[in-house]
């Protein structure tokens, strides 16, 4: 996400002398802040996809019990609960992820769709003398 042209050599007529305008320097800003947001989206949607499989794998193994009673670890404690119990609380818990998983994907659309108005702009503006893509 460099302004410039990532250290490539543009031939003569590639070139863009175009000024850069405050309100250019606040879109590159823009774009940079939305490019780290996008990247932390993307890192909390894995963590959380692993999570949720976790979880889930859980909630599939207490189902395959024998009915008995199962210890299940809240932060750092762990209780006894009836297996019914802790197979009610993995799926509340697969739920809950689920719904943030949805937000963060939903977050991850909207800084696409904006860092995809401003690539428009900005490459209006400047050409291949700006490289806005993520290597």
């Amino acid at each position: 996400m460099s302004a410039s042209g990532g250290g490539a050599i543009l031939e003569k007529e590639e070139e863009n002398d175009a000024e850069v305008r405050r309100v250019d320097q606040q879109n590159i800003n823009t774009f940079g802040r939305l490019n780290v947001r996008l990247h932390e989206v993307k890192a909390e949607v894995e963590e959380l996809k692993k999570q949720s499989e976790r979880i889930d794998d859980a909630s599939t193994e207490l189902m395959m019990g024998s009915g008995d009673k199962v210890m299940i670890k809240l932060g750092e404690a762990f209780f006894e609960l009836a297996e019914e119990e802790a197979t009610e609380h993995c799926e509340g818990e697969v739920e809950k992820f689920q719904a943030k998983l949805d937000l963060l994907e939903e977050e991850e659309s909207t800084i696409l769709e904006e860092q995809g108005e401003l690539k428009k702009q900005l490459y209006a503006r400047f050409g291949k003398s700006i490289n806005l893509e993520d290597k």
